[in-house]
């Protein structure tokens, strides 16, 4: 397995609500050459290992399959529960044993999809026979589409037959108007970290008061101070309650105050959470567990635990920056302004401006390593660890980790 990394995008849907996800994997030893015999069974021993934690709650997740794994017995140690099976393009569904293994897996309560469709003849003719067997069709933003009166249809006519259309590699506002204007239904991509990709003032946290309230937990104000501070604002300190007594903590007793949180816990874990929580509130409908929270989620457990692995003396001081860079990575979306006038005004370390602005220092540089992690560059990965001697496999491992951190908290954060 530690040759083995894996990358996991959200698809959410027209509510930009988390639908899915989509597991990318990589192996260092794979040679194209080769015919991947060998990967097909360390894929398929780390998905059995690994596979129930990806999905959060009845989510199931895309995974690529290509053509010596879909004609492989091993495909059906894959589990039908928690995946859905995207066909790659090199899979030939014209003959005959593909059409029949499509509807074998069908049979076998497989869901299926294609994983890069191109709208034209030509494909519209090459899965004409399977076409009823898939649920999904996924097509690349990465290329030119055109959205034209033709392929508006074409894609309708898809649709018709019982099939969703995932428009893939949304990473900007344009590609996502675009996919939705051509009939997608569902998106995948980091769009939704983008600045201003939902509009409405309705959608945006109150930034002078979550600012002031932030100055005051980390300029060790008085703590009545801090109190009337909360008062003021009933319904961030509403959703911060609500917050901390979900499934995500693990306190004896339910917490009834902010009072009550200052007492237990402190100032920093307490500015920690109000962060976390103002995600929440942020920039999509329906909030709660909204993907910008739960991408801030994920940078900060890497953050932590990278940094964990790289020096194994660092102390709490240094673990709480690296925190704060995950958190506050995102901070330009969530208000919507320029990072370095944001940050101006907060009261943040040096070294975690100097990370998040210029991606200096050791921070910085597991801020890019973070970076590479959400867009899936595995040889930047793989360089990362031999630059800091770590095994092969160590990035790999926490980024499970974290994957499965992730989730727990969603799944905790979303009963409340």
């Amino acid at each position: 397995m530690q040759s083995l990394y894996f990358g996991r995008k959200p698809v959410l849907n027209q509510d930009a609500a988390i639908e899915f996800y989509e597991l990318l994997y990589y192996s260092q030893n794979m040679n194209k050459e080769e015919n991947g015999f060998i990967f097909q069974s360390l894929l398929c021993k780390a998905l059995d290992k690994i596979g129930s934690q990806l999905v959060v709650g009845k989510r199931k997740v895309f995974i690529k399959v290509d053509e010596s794994l879909f004609f492989s017995d091993k495909l059906f140690t894959i589990s039908s529960e928690f995946f859905i099976l995207s066909l790659s393009a090199d899979i030939d569904v014209t003959k005959e044993s593909a059409i029949q293994r499509v509807a074998s897996l069908k049979e076998k309560g497989y869901i299926l999809a294609i994983d890069d469709f191109t709208l034209n003849g030509a494909d519209m003719q090459k899965y004409a026979k399977i076409l009823d067997e898939v649920s999904f069709v996924k097509i690349n933003f990465d290329k030119n589409i055109l959205v034209n009166e033709e392929n508006i249809d074409m894609l309708a006519r898809v649709k018709e037959r019982g099939v969703s259309a995932v428009g893939k590699n949304i990473s900007d506002r344009f590609k996502y108007e675009l996919s939705k204007r051509l009939g997608c239904g569902f998106f995948t991509g980091y769009y939704f970290s983008k600045a201003k990709m939902f509009e409405g003032d309705e959608c945006k946290p109150p930034r002078l008061n979550i600012l002031k309230l932030y100055s005051l937990l980390a300029n060790d104000a008085d703590f009545n101070l801090i109190i009337d501070e909360f008062k003021k604002n009933s319904s961030i300190t509403i959703l911060l309650l609500k917050y901390i007594n979900s499934g995500a903590f693990h306190f004896k007793n339910r917490i009834s105050s902010i009072n009550h949180i200052l007492t237990l816990v402190g100032r920093e874990p307490l500015a920690k959470w109000l962060m976390l929580v103002v995600y929440s509130m942020a920039n999509l409908p329906n909030p709660k567990t909204s993907p910008l929270m739960l991408m801030v989620k994920n940078r900060t457990e890497l953050m932590e635990r990278v940094l964990r692995a790289v020096e194994p003396d660092a102390g709490k001081s240094m673990l709480e920056q690296a925190y704060f860079v995950g958190v506050l990575s995102l901070i330009d979306v969530l208000f919507e302004d320029k990072m370095q006038k944001i940050l101006d005004e907060m009261n943040v370390y040096d070294v975690v401006k100097s990370a998040l602005l210029h991606d200096k220092g050791i921070l910085g540089e597991i801020y890019v390593l973070v970076r590479d992690i959400e867009e899936f560059k595995p040889d930047s990965i793989i360089e990362f660890e031999r630059r800091h001697s770590l095994q092969s496999g160590t990035i790999s491992n926490i980024t499970i980790e974290c994957m499965k951190e992730t989730s727990a908290f969603e799944i905790a954060v979303a009963s409340i």
